[in-house]
């Protein structure tokens, strides 16, 4: 079965009623987190989290606005590269990097594995890749993150083999098989946040486990069918998708077979 390691990769603050309605404007620590997916010889990383280029890339111009909405704490030694190393990976190791969307905090650390392949939404890629200044700002996505040669050898999870998912990943019905990954890891559209978004099923010993990426920021969004401010609708791609999303993710923890992990849940 596939195996799972979760890294947090620096932090972002805000107030917590931005995420969960009712929460208060007490500011809340929002880690960033990436997960490397095992399965047999094979392995892919889901996400990046911050690196250093974050930095770089918003020190001045329109990004600059980025950083100060949503305030960054990050230790480059706890880079994802860096924590890899320390497990004794390096980028030739990986596989790929399946990017759940393009939100910056998802890809930032996209420059510091060059030559590893990226699978992602076709539909979210389309959707920013011609995007520059205030256009690109609206959708959290940080053109100078993405490397020069980022599309020679991008696959999009479109082109993938779709199935039925068992019964129990209901109300969830059909995926896109991750190749090489003999049937692990399913990855499946969770729409709403951003343009493309994509979750992984993935089979693990102790069962399903869904990363669902920002298809919500904390259990109560899901659990408690509590959705984030209204003020989130304006970093939210489509906000009646969103709960839509939220409460497949509701019915899907009711039924209580899947582990679900989001990438920001934090102090909330």
């Amino acid at each position: 079965m596939a195996k799972i390691s979760e890294f947090e990769i620096g932090y972002c603050t805000h107030i917590g009623c931005m995420a969960v309605k009712g929460a208060g404007f007490r500011v809340c620590k929002f880690p960033a987190r990436a997960w490397l997916l095992e399965v047999g010889e094979r392995r892919w990383l889901w996400d990046t989290g911050y690196s250093s280029w974050f930095e770089r890339y918003t020190r001045s111009g329109i990004f600059r606005i980025y950083r100060h909405l949503t305030p960054v704490y990050f230790d480059e030694k706890l880079s994802l590269v860096n924590q890899l190393d320390a497990r004794g990976l390096a980028g030739n190791d990986i596989d790929g990097i399946i990017l759940s969307h393009f939100h910056a905090d998802h890809i930032t650390g996209l420059r510091d594995f060059p030559d590893v392949a990226c699978v992602c939404s076709g539909e979210g890629w389309h959707h920013v890749r011609t995007l520059r200044g205030l256009a690109a700002l609206r959708e959290a996505f940080i053109p100078g993150l993405i490397p020069c040669d980022f599309e020679t050898s991008l696959r999009f999870i479109e082109s993938f083999d779709t199935l039925t998912l068992p019964a129990a990943l209901a109300p969830f019905e059909r995926g896109y098989l991750l190749p090489n990954s003999d049937g692990q890891v399913i990855l499946v559209d969770l729409p709403g946040h951003a343009v493309g978004h994509i979750g992984a099923f993935v089979l693990t010993d102790e069962g399903w486990t869904l990363l669902a990426g920002d298809a919500a920021w904390a259990p109560a969004n899901y659990q408690e069918l509590r959705g984030p401010s209204r003020l989130a609708n304006l970093v939210l791609a489509d906000s009646a998708v969103y709960v839509r999303t939220l409460e497949k993710l509701n019915q899907l923890w009711r039924a209580g077979a899947v582990t679900i992990r989001l990438c920001h849940e934090g102090e909330l």
